[in-house]
């Protein structure tokens, strides 16, 4: 890559290594969003906080929308689609917000991180990819290590448990209408997407409407400004580095969980969460290491990264 590398405090740091800690940035961000929801929707009906969150998000999205021009918005490609992915971005984010409303942060995160997983089992169905014997045996590991983490304890909730799959599996559906949608300029995705949850929150917010105190109503439009920050790093982190670089680091986002749900909320991962955890991690691992060897070996064009993230 030929972008110039960056000095602090007198040492060189090259594009790739600042690519990394950028997407590091991005990861606590993203953990420090979703805390600060857990913390919220104990007060306030997950429709209020998806409204506030969601108004404050498209407002700051507002000026990027305003550069692409309201010519790619209107001419929306593969307009069923589109609303596939609305529709899937709009539950997951529900779900989650939902489930940790009940459940400890990190055993959420762990949920959800085994997403990929579900989007290599179901892209050689739903979009004819090939998968060979590396990545089928991964996935295998994988759902095994979903099964260990979602062994109920006595202090779980099991229906928040059911909502978590139900959720991660919205979240793997978006990931792959996302990918069938690489022609659409991200800013008017994330439009959608955004526009998606408000008007879910719209629908849901009157249902247990609290009136917010000024400290919760500023941590209620935090989480939009958040959450843009954490998307901002993202695509800044795969511009200064490759996606193979970056896109494991995506696991950091489990530490992260694990120390804010104990700090914050007094929560302790079990034993066989962490070990549930830790097979999804290793099977993810392995998928994306399978991934970017296929790509490696077939000339692929310049379709963006495939790094995603919640797109709260």
């Amino acid at each position: 890559m030929n972008l110039p590398g960056t000095t602090f405090r007198g040492m060189a740091i090259s594009p790739a290594r600042l690519g990394m800690m950028v997407m590091l940035l991005a990861m606590f961000l993203f953990v420090a969003n979703d805390a600060m929801g857990k913390w919220l929707v104990s007060t306030y009906s997950v429709g209020q906080v998806l409204l506030v969150r969601s108004a404050v998000a498209l407002l700051i999205l507002a000026p990027f929308l305003w550069r692409v021009g309201i010519g790619p918005i209107l001419r929306v490609q593969r307009p069923l689609l589109q609303v596939a992915r609305v529709v899937f971005s709009t539950a997951e984010v529900f779900c989650f917000y939902w489930a940790v409303s009940y459940l400890p942060l990190a055993d959420v995160m762990t949920y959800w991180l085994a997403a990929p997983i579900y989007v290599a089992a179901l892209s050689p169905f739903l979009l004819g990819e090939r998968v060979g014997l590396l990545r089928w045996t991964a996935i295998g590991l994988g759902f095994v290590g979903v099964l260990v983490a979602l062994t109920p304890s006595g202090e779980v909730h099991p229906f928040a448990i059911v909502v978590s799959v139900v959720g991660t599996l919205a979240f793997a559906l978006m990931v792959l209408t996302g990918r069938s949608l690489r022609g659409t300029p991200d800013t008017v995705l994330v439009f959608f997407q955004i526009l998606g949850a408000l008007a879910a929150g719209l629908v849901l917010a009157p249902v247990g409407w609290a009136v917010p105190t000024g400290a919760d109503l500023l941590l209620l439009g935090t989480l939009g400004v958040v959450a843009m920050l954490g998307h901002i790093c993202v695509n800044r982190a795969v511009k200064l580095a490759d996606a193979a670089m970056v896109a494991p680091f995506q696991y950091t986002l489990l530490p992260w969980a694990v120390l804010m749900g104990w700090m914050f909320f007094g929560d302790l991962p079990t034993a066989t969460m962490l070990a549930g955890a830790a097979i999804i991690v290793v099977s993810g691992l392995v998928i994306y290491a399978a991934e970017t060897r296929g790509r490696a070996l077939v000339p692929q064009p310049d379709l963006g990264s495939d790094v995603r993230s919640r797109q709260d």
